[in-house]
């Protein structure tokens, strides 16, 4: 088989950058579940209210993600993702301002950094599509998913200390204007296919020629036999149950170390750490795992049933066990076991979305990422309403649990790993 033989291959510098495409995004996203705890305290906030400051990032996000396929598919993930970039990077920066002008401007902000950052994986399985051979595509998908975790991960552990040194405000400058920087590297760095990159090698151009041959001239998007076909609802509805526990986590575990576990603010932020790390490593050893199992003849569907069904029942089991954790260890143990399990579901439906329509990739993950999103508003929201309520994170894990167990029995059912469109 050819290799590229120029230095580092272009697709996997292409790779790297989405990464940091991934690692950009939920920093921005996930900074205010740490700031928000001194910015409740200074503008008096309810946990109901601080769950709709969460949550709204969501609407916006929910609005944009259909569009945000189409976009792809019809410019291309280069331009999309480098104008979303500028775009949310900006909302970051505008933050604070927002949050002192008015709650209705904060609001606003958050609906519209939300509507940028729906654009990150769309446009990043656009390129994939074209950039990637199928033996690599899990992996490629995992490495841009660990931007999750470790851009969570090092949201978590640097905001308290800005927080602590300078002020909430100082969160939203310092990452907003990264973003800003980085979206400017994006543009110069990345190419929208191999087939347009000037200095790709004649090694790799021809490891690559199924992927660009995959391109071709655009065709009609077939939203009826995806919507009829039931791979495509077990994508759809084990997005929403993934994420319904991938968006807790995010936005409440900072305020859960805090309220429940009796932390300050910058302890609650690296404890919350923790289950990121989890999530990360088993995540990237369960996609060399799925990637090696794929390459020595393992059906695709019996991998992808496996890793799923595997992620969601484990994580349930160990938010049952943290729902009773009356210690800081034993919640962080808890929860990191279950973290971890959540991301093995990388390898699961994560990167199903290439294996059964990959000329539409980026509109099927525009598709599943509707149901993908709507635990953001939803359940980041209920969340604040249950914890009013009872006064405990109890019922939400308990609640998580359950969802968890339902995707996995849809999973078992309705998944495919084969393509459904004839393409």
């Amino acid at each position: 088989m050819p290799t590229a033989n120029a230095g580092v291959a272009k697709r996997h510098i292409l790779v790297a950058l989405c990464f940091v495409a991934a690692f950009t995004c939920y920093i921005d996203r996930v900074n205010i579940s740490v700031a928000i705890i001194p910015m409740a305290e200074q503008f008096g906030w309810s946990a109901t209210t601080k769950g709709l400051v969460l949550s709204s990032f969501f609407i916006g996000y929910l609005l944009a993600m259909l569009p945000s396929g189409w976009a792809a598919n019809r410019w291309g993930g280069k331009t999309l993702l480098g104008l979303a970039l500028l775009g949310w990077s900006l909302f970051t920066f505008l933050t604070p301002v927002a949050a002192l002008t008015s709650f209705a401007a904060l609001i606003a902000t958050r609906i519209l950094m939300g509507m940028g950052e729906a654009a990150t994986f769309p446009a990043i399985f656009n390129l994939y599509a074209r950039w990637l051979p199928k033996a690599e595509r899990t992996r490629g998908v995992v490495l841009a998913y660990a931007g999750i975790p470790l851009g969570t991960v090092f949201a978590l552990s640097t905001t308290g200390i800005l927080v602590t040194k300078f002020g909430w405000e100082s969160v939203f400058h310092v990452f907003g204007g990264a973003g800003l920087v980085f979206a400017v590297v994006w543009m110069l760095f990345i190419h929208g296919s191999p087939a347009k990159h000037p200095r790709i090698s004649a090694g790799e151009r021809e490891l690559l020629a199924e992927c660009i041959s995959d391109e071709g001239p655009r065709v009609a998007i077939p939203w009826a036999q995806l919507l009829r076909h039931r791979a495509v609802w077990a994508l759809i509805i084990n997005h929403f149950t993934s994420n319904w526990l991938l968006y807790l986590a995010l936005a409440w575990l900072p305020s859960y170390f805090r309220d429940a576990q009796g932390m300050n603010v910058t302890n609650a932020g690296l404890f919350a750490v923790g289950p990121w790390l989890a999530y990360f490593a088993a995540g990237n050893i369960a996609a060399w795992f799925a990637d090696r199992a794929i390459k020595r003849g393992t059906p695709i569907t019996r991998v992808r049933k496996v890793a799923q069904i595997s992620s969601m029942l484990v994580s349930a089991g160990f938010l049952l066990l943290a729902s009773q954790a009356t210690t800081p260890a034993t919640a962080l143990a808890t929860l990191c076991l279950a973290l971890a399990a959540l991301g093995v579901s990388g390898s699961g439906f994560g990167g199903n979305h290439l294996d059964i329509a990959p000329q539409h990739a980026d509109i099927l993950f525009g598709m599943s990422n509707i149901g993908g999103t709507i635990p953001g508003i939803i359940g980041v929201y209920a969340t604040g309403l249950l914890l009013d309520l009872t006064g405990t994170y109890a019922a939400t894990f308990a609640l998580t649990a359950g969802i968890n167990v339902f995707g996995a029995v849809v999973w078992y059912f309705w998944s495919s790993g084969e393509p459904i469109l004839d393409e």
